[in-house]
């Protein structure tokens, strides 16, 4: 009887202990410093991105689960949610709030605060957003990493039309809803070399298959597909659809590709989401985004599908396959 009273006593004191360590546990989690992730698209297809999120914060000396907290909010793919996540985020009183998936995750960060720091990957203009005074001397809450879109889609629509040079009508197919590589870019671009364009936007899977449908009655001959964090929510959908319609089309990510599509080029986003992960780490050591220049994304991508293109019918012209990051087989 005494030796079973005494085990009693060394679980009870044993399971104190373990209360007691569980409780220092979630008081020093309470203490450490909350990153707030944003991103309009999907967490199953953008593990990757999250992986160089954290080699960047990494850099600076954070490592999730043992000096820093991340709280996930994940759009799918319907931004209208956009901004009630990002109001959840500044309620939960985050420390920073990363954004991807396009700047219209930073443009609902931004709405739902001007205290927060806020950090942002994405393509186009951020000064003309609203997102930040200037690239060099931000101002406010937010800085991040951009991309040129114009230059970006300049070249796209001249990969493009080495690719397809006897196409006479050109489609083009934007997100409304996606602030990333302005679509006025590429139609302006298109119209200044004569190249007569069809430009359609779509942001439901109804609205794509309508948009394919109007193409093919339209005659296009080659497909321009915007930047946009929807699109690569619905990239096998896309690739399906061009690939039932016989349509060369180009990309902005290597996704594509990799899921059938022709050919892709823009910015190589996992950099892109490093970089975001060292600004969000020198902005969790104490520097202010308002004094931390936006960063240009300085390294872009070509992908090409050469079984995309023989099912096309293409040939690829040996310069561009010299120039290619990757070659799909």
């Amino acid at each position: 009887m005494a030796s079973y009273i005494g085990r009693r006593k060394y679980l009870a004191t044993l399971g104190g202990a373990a209360a007691a360590w569980s409780l220092a546990a979630r008081a020093q989690q309470l203490t450490l410093p909350v990153i707030g992730f944003l991103n309009s698209g999907l967490p199953e297809t953008s593990a990757h991105y999250v992986r160089a999120f954290q080699a960047g914060l990494r850099e600076h000396g954070y490592i999730p689960g043992q000096n820093v907290v991340i709280e996930f909010r994940w759009a799918r793919g319907q931004n209208e949610h956009l901004p009630t996540l990002a109001a959840d985020l500044v309620q939960h009183r985050v420390t920073v709030i990363a954004t991807g998936g396009g700047f219209i995750s930073a443009r609902a960060a931004k709405a739902a605060t001007s205290t927060i720091p806020i950090v942002f990957a994405g393509g186009g203009d951020p000064v003309g957003l609203g997102l930040v005074s200037s690239l060099n001397h931000p101002g406010g809450n937010a800085t991040g990493v951009t991309n040129l879109a114009g230059e970006v889609n300049g070249k796209r629509f001249q990969l493009l039309r080495e690719l397809v040079p006897q196409a006479s009508v050109l489609g083009v197919l934007a997100d409304p809803n996606a602030s990333e590589g302005d679509i006025s870019d590429i139609i302006g671009i298109a119209r200044s070399t004569g190249q007569e364009i069809v430009s359609l936007t779509a942001s439901t899977e109804e609205e794509l298959d309508a948009a394919f449908e109007s193409f093919a009655h339209k005659r296009i001959g080659a497909l321009f597909v915007g930047a946009s964090a929807y699109f690569n929510t619905q990239r096998n959908r896309l690739v399906s659809l061009a690939a039932r319609r016989g349509l060369p089309a180009i990309y902005d990510r290597r996704e594509f590709p990799v899921a059938g599509g022709l050919i892709s080029y823009g910015t190589n986003l996992v950099e892109a989401y490093r970089q975001l992960g060292i600004y969000t780490g020198r902005v969790l050591k104490g520097e202010k985004p308002a004094d931390l220049p936006v960063v240009q994304s300085v390294k872009f991508e070509l992908l090409i599908n050469v079984k995309t293109a023989k099912a096309l019918g293409l040939q690829i012209p040996d310069k561009l396959l010299a120039l290619a990051d990757e070659v799909i087989e």
